[in-house]
């Protein structure tokens, strides 16, 4: 990393923190420090995962101010990423079945399943408000259909670790919380790609979703979210999975690191 003279940097103790002049403005002046380095680091070509540059801004909690870095950059330092994902099933005469979306060739793991509805959390966006905006950017879903349908399920959180489907340096660790929604439409209610983040979208059964599963064909955070979903859905319960309490714990892993406390 192309550290400058407004970072103190320790490697014995493997700290490092932005160095801010006397400002009245301290927390700006954090922020400027911390993505003029990431942008120094993507001009010069240091970081692969920094070819992803997406403009957008992840905060880092832990301080009584607001700071925020680029996206991108955020595996690099391992700070806490917040994300939204929503399962949207349907119940026919055949059982339950589940919108499947296949995610764009020229994405992160490109061709892979994923769920429904997903997308990152940005600095200062209401978790169920980004849910309702990228349910119309990614599936074509109404505002008024996402409001009155969609049900908050609580969160999951977990280590990502970071391989060449990823893109950008593999074996980066990244911690996740990922806000959890369902909902449930009738037979008239089919998604549609809108941007360029989906291919299509398939209506599987459970067994299907389950054989899916099992080959590896879905993103791995989406296969948890999807294990969450079986679990609250009495699909996967202790009786037909002998490591059942174990799944349940790791879904929810206690992360040694400072969390979103209000939103």
């Amino acid at each position: 990393m192309p550290w400058d003279d407004r970072w103190t940097v320790d490697h014995k103790l493997k700290l490092l923190f932005p160095s801010p002049q006397v400002s009245s403005d301290t927390a700006r002046e954090e922020v400027m420090i911390i993505n003029d380095l990431l942008r120094k680091a993507r001009k010069e070509g240091t970081f692969k995962v920094l070819e992803k540059w997406r403009d957008e801004l992840y905060t880092i909690h832990g301080s009584n101010m607001l700071i925020t870095m680029e996206r991108s950059g955020s595996p690099l330092f391992g700070i806490v990423t917040y994300g939204v994902h929503m399962t949207t099933y349907v119940h026919t005469k055949e059982g339950m079945k589940i919108w499947v979306p296949r995610r764009a060739k020229g994405k992160t793991y490109g061709g892979m399943m994923d769920n429904t509805v997903a997308g990152g959390l940005a600095t200062g966006e209401d978790p169920f408000d980004c849910m309702v905006r990228e349910a119309a950017e990614e599936a074509s879903f109404s505002e008024d259909l996402v409001r009155s349908n969609a049900k908050p399920c609580g969160t999951i959180s977990y280590f990502s670790f970071r391989d060449e489907q990823a893109g950008g340096e593999m074996g980066l660790l990244q911690p996740e919380v990922q806000y959890v929604y369902d909902m449930e439409v009738g037979p008239d209610v089919a998604p549609k790609p809108c941007d360029d983040e989906v291919e299509d979208f398939r209506l599987w059964t459970v067994a299907e979703v389950q054989d899916a599963l099992s080959d590896g064909q879905f993103k791995p955070n989406c296969a948890l979210l999807l294990l969450d979903f079986f679990i609250r859905h009495g699909i996967l319960t202790s009786d037909n999975e002998e490591h059942y309490v174990e799944i349940v714990s790791r879904l929810h892993r206690k992360l040694p690191f400072p969390t979103v406390t209000a939103m």
